[in-house]
């Protein structure tokens, strides 16, 4: 290894540093994970129990609630567990409405259809809804679209990878939706949780640890705002400056 490799090296290792702080907290990480699976977990363990819709939905939305409120508490993000109250809701909702326990799991499989679809058509139009969601967190906004090329190929595969995984996830669904039992459905739903999201937020991780680093836009403009600070406060300086013979002039 020569001394002109070491730095590519450093900045590689930086980069990818970066990118696995960046997606633990846009994707939640191992609490997350464990938000998202509780109350459908725990919807479909009682209900294999005792069978018992209604007890199986209130456990389910109680232990989201917790959750939120363990977050509140901690005075951490509540952003994951939020999303998992209303996500629990609707399927109570759902359920309820319904009598059938099966429709508990509707709504998501819904949004999961809708997200895949989202992943899918906003790459298609230039616009890969990985790097709207990740942009923000990076601190690059949306300037992987112009001026990081690189970055922007990177989203665009990550998009093409979540799109896929959730349709393929959702081709197994929504048959079982139909065919399966309540329990059966539950459990294979559970099953079938975090490996898909593990290899999708993998493969990001991937595309993203090889493409450029991202551009900070928010230091940018603080730079911006610095120098356009500096430059005034040379101009009132410069100002201030002037009058004084003046001044000077007027007290002889």
């Amino acid at each position: 290894m020569t001394s002109l490799d070491k730095p590519t090296e450093d900045a590689q290792q930086d980069s990818r540093a970066v990118t696995e702080a960046a997606l633990f907290e846009a994707f939640g990480g191992v609490r997350g994970m464990v938000e998202t699976v509780m109350p459908g977990l725990l919807f479909v363990t009682i209900f294999t129990i005792n069978k018992n819709l209604h007890w199986a939905a209130i456990a389910a939305l109680a232990v989201s609630l917790l959750l939120v409120v363990v977050r509140l508490v901690r005075r951490d993000t509540v952003k994951h567990a939020f999303s998992g109250v209303f996500g629990v809701a609707f399927g109570v909702v759902f359920a309820m409405m319904t009598g059938n326990a099966k429709d508990f799991y509707l709504p998501g499989m819904l949004y999961t259809l809708g997200m895949a679809v989202a992943y899918i058509v906003t790459t298609l139009v230039g616009v890969p809804l990985m790097g709207l969601m990740l942009g923000p967190v990076f601190k690059e906004n949306l300037s992987w679209r112009k001026r990081n090329p690189g970055r922007k190929k990177a989203y665009a595969k990550a998009s093409w990878a979540w799109g896929l995984i959730l349709l393929a996830k959702c081709a197994v669904l929504f048959p079982l939706y139909w065919w399966a039992d309540t329990t059966q459905f539950g459990w294979v739903l559970i099953a079938l949780k975090i490996p898909p999201f593990l290899l999708a937020v993998w493969l990001t991780w991937v595309f993203l640890a090889k493409a450029p680093p991202p551009i900070d836009v928010f230091a940018e403009m603080e730079a911006e705002e610095q120098a356009e600070k500096e430059r005034k406060a040379v101009l009132a300086e410069a100002r201030g400056d002037a009058p004084a013979p003046a001044r000077h002039r007027r007290g002889a």
